[in-house]
């Protein structure tokens, strides 16, 4: 009876939603909480679950197999596929979060791009800033969580592990393979690689 009742709950939220203009391509695949607030030309693609307290905005696609919770997402946003949105996220115009990528507890600043790979929590990430695909914000110590500020127009390469608390400045650029534990100063290149070691006519031991 109760499932029954959910079925009822889904079918009239998906009508309802229809109605108002919501693009959505297999609406059966597609689940939305009660107070699930969409505005104007949004899309949403199969096998997307919107749980309680998300708000999205004008122009926003949500690609398939992307979970939402607890999060703000402003005008002319992509999201997904496979994404993971958690609580207390804010996703601010214009910006990308790309496939197999999370958020949580953080507010991408607008024009900002995670394109793929890629876990952001407890951060604050300003104006067109790249997340390289493989990065992870270290943000749990163990015993509490630390916060990492990311300024306006921060490049961060491919693979990197940005040790929280930790702040990089305006305009710095972080190479790919890096393990940032310090502050990064406006318009710096901030890079940690061992020394790469290459045998002449190696012969793997029988």
């Amino acid at each position: 009876m109760k499932q029954k009742k959910l079925i009822n709950i889904q079918s009239k939220l998906r009508t309802k939603f229809l109605k108002n203009g919501v693009k959505m391509i297999a609406p059966d695949t597609v689940f939305f909480s009660k107070n699930t607030k969409i505005g104007k030309n949004v899309t949403i693609e199969p096998y997307v679950v919107i749980a309680d307290k998300v708000s999205l905005g004008n122009n926003v696609r949500i690609l398939s197999f992307s979970h939402l919770e607890g999060v703000k997402i402003q005008n002319n946003v992509n999201v997904g596929p496979y994404a993971r949105l958690r609580s207390g996220t804010v996703i601010e115009s214009g910006s990308k979060v790309g496939n197999f990528v999370e958020v949580k507890k953080s507010i991408i600043g607008k024009d900002s791009k995670l394109n793929h790979l890629s876990y952001i929590g407890d951060s604050k990430l300003g104006k067109k800033v790249n997340i390289g695909a493989g990065t992870i914000t270290c943000n749990y110590d163990g015993v509490k969580k630390n916060k990492t500020i990311i300024d306006d127009e921060v490049f961060v390469g491919s693979n990197s592990s940005l040790v929280a608390p930790l702040k990089l400045e305006k305009k710095s650029i972080i190479g790919a393979g890096s393990t940032i534990t310090k502050k990064v100063s406006k318009s710096s290149l901030a890079l940690t690689r061992t020394e790469q070691i290459e045998i002449k006519n190696y012969k793997r031991k029988k």
